[in-house]
């Protein structure tokens, strides 16, 4: 029995050692410096100037969404753009609703300030939900004394607006979002010892209200415990959970939601911006089988109490908490925790640089070799092998804002909240 037991350690301590992705093994040819510059060149001449070029109409609408979604990743601003924008504006009536969607997200990305007046124009006549959400974003943004009239315009235009995720979600924003800021979350301890009573493996992405600042993930394994180094030191990856256009968690390619993603296991890309680095597979309420966002079978008759079950009771209130579920609700989907492939210089003067901004996934940093095409430094590779250390390939992965300090997410927060958990368990 005893000699069975062994080979079957044997078999399970390969297994575990096979999981591991090697750095070395992980290549790009998108990396390389030649490949950067025909992007960047491409980028500019002829999705973006050479788009702009042409008339807005129903032949040219697709080399504008193009354009608009390289302008929203890269944040390209120059006269071609605004040049652009303006012939969006002038054609904006005769446009096909994800002409003007791509348009708004672009425009909210760069934030040009002197089209308010038009953004305003464009809210009074947008009878789509979801555009009009967008539209509104941009003016209450730039001008947020005119909140009331967003409202009242919503009222008037759209009678039925609470059964609509997108709107109810709209008013809710406007009228509490300030506030929301400035609330302290819920104990942390709470979180963490719950994960522990559960058993299953999570994953915390801690951020900044402000998401121009970068946050760190840590690792709770299925025990309770949280990863660490040989040395003993808390095992932090650095994640930017910002979208390209900044946009909030409700709308289309925002920012990430707050809240509970149920983690489905490993996969590789095969879209050139993230990358060959593994990713995590992530869902949200609502997107997929509703039993595997559970990873058991699960009530779906109340979806939001199912939902609220994986809280401790004092989180079960907290209203962030829920971006997740109502981001699920109003059509999201497709957000996971990957690297990047993207050329940092595009982002040079940004406080998260050298990270990429998204549409709406956890990106986390990876430092590529122009010259060979190899993966050189990836905090993503660090996430993927430290889940990958304690068994299983699935969990729950939550996002939390901690507070608005205008600063990235620093170890020693972490390392204190993590220490007064394991402290009060040590003690018992």
């Amino acid at each position: 029995m005893k000699f069975l037991y062994l080979i079957w350690l044997n078999l399970f301590f390969c297994e575990f050692v096979q999981a591991q992705f090697l750095p070395e093994t992980i290549q790009s040819s998108f990396v390389l410096q030649s490949e950067r510059q025909k992007l960047k060149q491409s980028l500019y001449e002829r999705t973006i100037r050479q788009s702009f070029l042409l008339t807005p109409d129903s032949i040219s609408e697709y080399r504008y969404q193009s354009a608009f979604w390289a302008i929203t990743q890269f944040m390209v601003a120059d006269s071609s753009v605004m040049e652009g924008f303006r012939k969006t504006i002038s054609a904006y009536g005769s446009l096909a609703i994800e002409t003007r969607r791509s348009f708004l997200e672009a425009i909210y990305t760069l934030n040009p300030k002197q089209f308010q007046p038009d953004i305003k124009q464009i809210l009074s006549v947008e009878q789509n939900p979801k555009v009009f959400a967008m539209s509104a974003l941009f003016t209450y943004r730039n001008e947020p004394g005119y909140k009331e009239n967003i409202l009242q315009m919503m009222e008037k235009k759209f009678p039925d607006h609470s059964t609509n995720v997108i709107l109810s979600t709209l008013k809710n924003y406007l009228e509490n979002n300030e506030k929301l800021v400035l609330h302290a979350i819920p104990n942390l301890q709470l979180l963490f010892t719950l994960q522990k009573k559960i058993g299953i493996k999570t994953i915390y992405s801690l951020q900044r209200w402000n998401r121009d600042f970068t946050g760190l993930a840590i690792i709770q394994e299925s025990g309770g415990k949280f990863s660490r180094d040989n040395e003993g030191k808390l095992i932090v990856v650095r994640q930017l959970a910002r979208a390209g256009s900044n946009l909030p968690y409700f709308i289309t390619n925002g920012n990430t939601p707050q809240g509970i993603f149920s983690i489905q296991g490993i996969d590789t890309s095969h879209n050139n911006f993230i990358g060959p680095t593994p990713n995590l597979q992530l869902t949200m309420p609502f997107e997929g089988y509703w039993q595997d966002y559970f990873h058991a079978n699960a009530d779906s008759t109340n979806p939001l109490a199912a939902y609220s079950k994986l809280l401790p009771e004092s989180w079960q209130s907290y209203t962030p908490m829920q971006e997740a579920f109502v981001a699920g609700k109003a059509g999201r989907t497709e957000i996971i925790a990957h690297g990047t492939t993207i050329d940092p210089a595009f982002f040079i003067d940004k406080t998260y640089f050298p990270i990429s901004p998204t549409l709406g996934c956890l990106c986390a940093q990876e430092i590529w070799n122009p010259i060979t095409g190899k993966l050189g430094e990836s905090e993503q590779l660090k996430l993927i092998n430290t889940f990958l250390q304690s068994p299983g390939e699935k969990g729950y992965l939550f996002v939390i804002n901690l507070d608005n300090q205008q600063r990235a997410v620093s170890q020693a927060e972490l390392e204190k909240f993590v220490s007064e958990f394991e402290s009060s368990f040590s003690n018992k």
